[in-house]
């Protein structure tokens, strides 16, 4: 069985906590040595927090997992096997304009499809981009899991767009 590092863009995320718990309870599959959790200068809080909380987290569950956190997504990816991505780039105030201009024209104001999911996807897909750039360089053989909205969109973008092998 392999060991392996895992990072997670966006760590910050109310969601991080689902993953470390899927972590913890397939760790009897996956030999995770490392998870490092990473989100931008503005999640800084929320990451302490989901950074705190996953320690505790692994802690109880008595693994033997490294949980780092970083504002540098590239020393994150060094020597990662998988990279989950979970952005929301523009923060919750860019979700609720997503949302709400739309509506006003009759459109469908959501962040996955319409006019909503594709003002998400033009900020959101050159920040994708180049985390799978960061990706070729430091850890070329690792998969990219994403989760970030919209989802088909940004991983079609990656698919297209770079060589990294991404679900």
């Amino acid at each position: 069985m392999n060991e392996f590092k895992i990072a997670i863009i966006g760590a910050g995320s109310s969601y991080t906590p689902e993953l470390i718990e899927g972590i913890i309870k397939r760790s009897y599959v996956l030999k995770i040595t490392e998870i490092a959790m990473v989100d931008v200068e503005m999640g800084t809080e929320k990451l302490a927090i989901t950074c705190s909380l996953a320690k505790r987290m692994i802690e109880k569950a008595q693994l033997n997992i490294k949980v780092t956190s970083t504002l540098d997504r590239r020393s994150a990816l060094q020597g990662c096997s998988y990279v989950i991505t979970q952005i929301r780039v523009g923060g919750l105030d860019a979700r609720e304009k997503d949302e709400k201009i739309p509506l006003k024209y009759g459109l469908i104001g959501q962040e996955t499809t319409g006019a909503g999911g594709f003002a998400k996807a033009l900020r959101t897909i050159p920040v994708i981009l180049s985390i799978a750039k960061d990706m070729e360089e430091l850890c070329p053989d690792a998969f990219l899991i994403n989760f970030t909205n919209p989802s088909g969109m940004v991983t079609e973008a990656v698919v297209k767009h770079s060589k990294i092998r991404c679900i």
